[in-house]
């Protein structure tokens, strides 16, 4: 996933980009800028300083020795032979005396030498010739300091030369596979020439067509790389629905986020003495991970409200007075969150200690919340690359949506086998590095990942029990009001959260590594099933990036929102499996008073999405391909057909669509994929090449408190009256526009206010679905529906 990251940070020292490379007059054979002839010799700087000390001792005389004066007649005869040289040696006191005014002044005028010679017993010229001598030895000094730094820069930059060297004689043309010419014309100049000579073929086309009689296919329309195998017959695929069948939006190219940003450049590296460290923390903190898991109250209070387990910190600090946070005096600055759960997973703990240990595999596993995960440095490699194992790793997690902010730091991960109570266990622990280690670059807001982790027991058939701890402290920073409780109550980043979506991942693998396959539709085999469940699992994993804050991504909130939930942002894509250009994206969240199953059962399914026209546009869908890939009906992955009049044995449109749901929120994500592409993907080609432009939304379940005074006036269920809360759900809409198929071009205002409007009227359509489907004794709340787009449902206050 982040290949390009990582040859990136792997060049060491300062990140070059392409167009420096291959713009760089080195590099390029036909420009010849420097005539190659014999340079005269240079003298280096520490000899050419010593050269000219001595010419200039020989113009000026020596401080310690003198040449007795001479009338101009006698030292221009030749006939008389010089006087033997007189040596002089100055007293300790009079060169101290000397040191002491050449720091205050290095060069004395005529006044302040006649003086100094009066109170040293010394001639003019010799104060004179003393200054000068120790100017010259303190410009030597100086030179050879700087030849010593000259010399060492350039044998750095030498070595950076040859590395890069090396570097661009690997680099290859994304297109061809060819090498890449540096030099010459710029990758930017030629996409543009090729829009401009695609825009021409296509005009020429169409005029040779006219005389012809018949239509000509341009480049864009080319015959597939293999015949066409799929059946896309509306009547091959035995799942058939009576009620008029929904559809999808041809509205807009839907846009991707390239994954090429790049982590934090700390250069932290774990000396040999702070791993003696390290190991000793792991230890300490795996002992109190254990006991987080295996200790029940007081330690963990159970709320009576939503069953789920909270620390008692006053307990923990009893228990674990050694802990780094209870240490110190608690600071207000920061909040701190814990969170425990368990739940049975259907994957064994040898395959998830390996998903753990791998940061490629964590982050696949984990879509939802690991934006970004990297293991930067193996400290200690363990028995087997597990038992024992230690690495420093970097993750950044996010919540999907850009009102809240990623949260990033840096971590060691110790994995152990334990056997408590004649029992076998692996024991994965994270504890923080900032202790002993200062190198670090504060991320925003400060996030520090206190003894977290799980215990992870063998069961029967393949399952794990699994034992989640969360503990972190993080930097007490204003939410969005929207999403405050979500992220206050420990919801957002905590245990309950990522045992949740582990369930849910751990049967997608289940349902990708099955072999008694009863679903593949017009899949012509288990290989092209799971070639499809991986081009789905991108899909996903590309939407999650999409909508949040991670990678530093920045968002513009537009003004005429009236609750400031709507964001914009744009990206220059250039990377391949996407296409090229400008993205516009724009993503909104609204709080909705209907439960979150409700709103993903409305969403993920083709039959009721007539109802929102706007997501339609007039054309119904029908599902020609269905993998289950969970226990629940909407873990699902549908090929469907778009049923549109231009529709064509020759041309036909597809959706990939992947839908996926657990107790922590659900997740619907569809892209526009041609026929073409689905048969790349099915014929075990990669289909990292495949452009996916996903758009899809992200329902979380929330329950609010109900304030006293809301309920005047309104009918509320007995149900919410007795409990004081209320049920509902965060809808968060994310849609994206290939603005211009130029990347450096600038995106305009009705491009803006064409994305806003329609995520406004996508909003109003499914709340109004949403309300047409409940009996018509729902329950205001005081929230209702959705008036107008600038008037969107607020969710009360805690």
């Amino acid at each position: 996933m982040y290949g390009d990251c990582q040859v990136i940070s792997s060049m060491g020292g300062n990140v070059v980009s392409s167009e420096t490379l291959f713009s760089s007059p080195i590099q390029n054979p036909n420009f010849n800028f420097l005539p190659f002839q014999p340079l005269p010799p240079m003298i280096p700087k520490e000899e050419n300083g010593l050269l000219m000390r001595g010419k200039e001792e020989m113009d000026s005389g020596s401080g310690s020795e003198q040449v007795e004066e001479k009338s101009g007649n006698e030292q221009e005869s030749t006939e008389q032979p010089p006087k033997k040289k007189r040596y002089h040696r100055h007293t300790a006191r009079q060169i101290q005396e000397m040191e002491a005014v050449f720091k205050e002044c290095p060069h004395p005028d005529d006044k302040q030498r006649m003086k100094l010679s009066q109170e040293l017993g010394l001639k003019p010229r010799q104060v004179k010739f003393w200054f000068q001598n120790r100017r010259t030895q303190m410009k030597a000094q100086q030179d050879r300091s700087d030849n010593v730094i000259l010399r060492a820069e350039n044998e750095s930059l030498k070595n950076e030369f040859y590395r890069l060297q090396a570097e661009l004689s690997k680099l290859v043309c994304p297109n061809c596979g060819g090498p890449a010419v540096p030099g010459g014309i710029s990758f930017e100049e030629l996409r543009i020439e090729n829009a401009r000579l695609r825009e021409e073929l296509e005009r020429v086309c169409a005029i040779a067509s006219r005389y012809i009689g018949r239509p000509i296919q341009t480049m864009g329309a080319a015959p597939a790389l293999m015949p066409p195998s799929l059946d896309l017959d509306m009547n091959i695929y035995p799942r058939h629905f009576t009620e008029p069948m929904a559809s999808c939006t041809e509205m807009m190219p839907v846009p991707m986020l390239p994954e090429t940003a790049s982590f934090q450049e700390n250069n932290l590296v774990l000396a040999e003495e702070e791993k003696t460290v390290a190991m000793e923390l792991a230890m300490s903190s795996m002992d109190e991970l254990v006991k987080m898991c295996r200790t029940n109250e007081p330690l963990w209070i159970r709320n009576n409200e939503n069953g789920r387990e909270l620390l008692n910190l006053e307990e923990h600090a009893r228990m674990f007075p050694w802990a780094p946070s209870n240490l110190k005096q608690r600071s207000t600055e920061f909040r701190t969150e814990a969170s425990r759960d368990s739940a049975v997973v259907i994957m064994n703990s040898v395959t998830l200690v390996d998903a753990f240990l791998d940061a490629n595999k964590w982050t696949e596993l984990f879509p939802s919340i690991v934006a970004r995960a990297k293991t930067v440095q193996v400290v200690s490699a363990g028995v087997s690359g597990t038992n024992g194992s230690l690495q420093l790793m970097y993750a950044e997690l996010q919540v999907l949506s850009p009102l809240v902010p990623t949260r990033e730091a840096y971590f060691l991960r110790y994995c152990q086998q334990q056997n408590l109570d004649d029992e076998t266990y692996w024991a994965i622990v994270d504890f923080p590095i900032d202790g002993f280690h200062n190198n670090l670059q504060a991320s925003f807001p400060l996030y520090r990942r206190r003894p977290s982790g799980c215990l992870i027991q063998d069961m029967p058939n393949g399952y794990s029990r699994v034992t989640w701890v969360e503990h972190a402290e993080i930097e007490e920073k204003p939410v969005h009001q929207i999403f405050s409780h979500f992220v206050y109550n420990g919801m957002a980043f905590g245990a309950h959260r990522w045992l949740a979506v582990l369930e849910r991942q751990c049967e997608r693998v289940a349902s990708l590594m099955a072999r008694n396959i009863t679903d593949l539709g017009v899949i012509p085999s288990p290989e092209a099933r799971k070639n499809l469940m991986r081009l789905a699992q991108r899909l996903i994993r590309t939407f999650c990036v999409n909508i949040s804050t991670s990678s530093g991504q920045l968002w513009t909130a537009l003004p005429d929102s009236a609750d400031d939930t709507v964001r914009i942002t744009t990206r220059k894509v250039t990377e391949p499996g996407q296409p090229n250009g400008l993205i516009l994206c724009a993503v909104s969240t609204t709080w909705l008073p209907y439960p979150h199953d409700q709103v993903f059962d409305l969403l993920r399914d083709e039959r009721r999405r007539s109802q929102l026209e706007v997501l339609s546009n007039g054309n119904a869908l029908h599902e020609v391909a269905h993998i289950a890939n969970g226990a629940h009906p909407g873990n699902c992955i549908s090929l469907l057909r778009i049923n549109v009049a231009s529709n064509s044995s020759q041309h036909v449109e597809l959706m990939l669509q992947e839908s996926c749901t657990d107790r922590s929120g659900s997740l619907v994500v569809y892209s526009t994929v041609d026929v073409d592409s689905v048969q790349l993907a099915m014929s075990g080609e990669d289909p990292s090449c495949i452009p996916l432009l996903p758009l899809g939304f992200f329902i979380t379940p929330v329950e609010l408190i109900r304030d006293a005074g809301d309920d005047q006036g309104k009918s509320v269920p007995p149900s919410e009256e007795a409990s004081g809360h209320i049920s509902g759900s965060l809808l968060t809409v994310g849609l994206q526009v290939l603005a211009s198929t130029v990347p450096s071009a600038k995106i305009n205002l009705s491009s803006i206010a064409a994305i806003n409007n329609h995520l406004c009227t996508t909003v109003h359509q499914i709340t109004a679905a949403l309300s047409s489907s409940t009996a018509p004794s729902c329950p205001d709340n005081g929230i209702g529906v959705l008036g107008s787009c600038t008037e969107p449902a607020s969710a009360p206050e805690k």
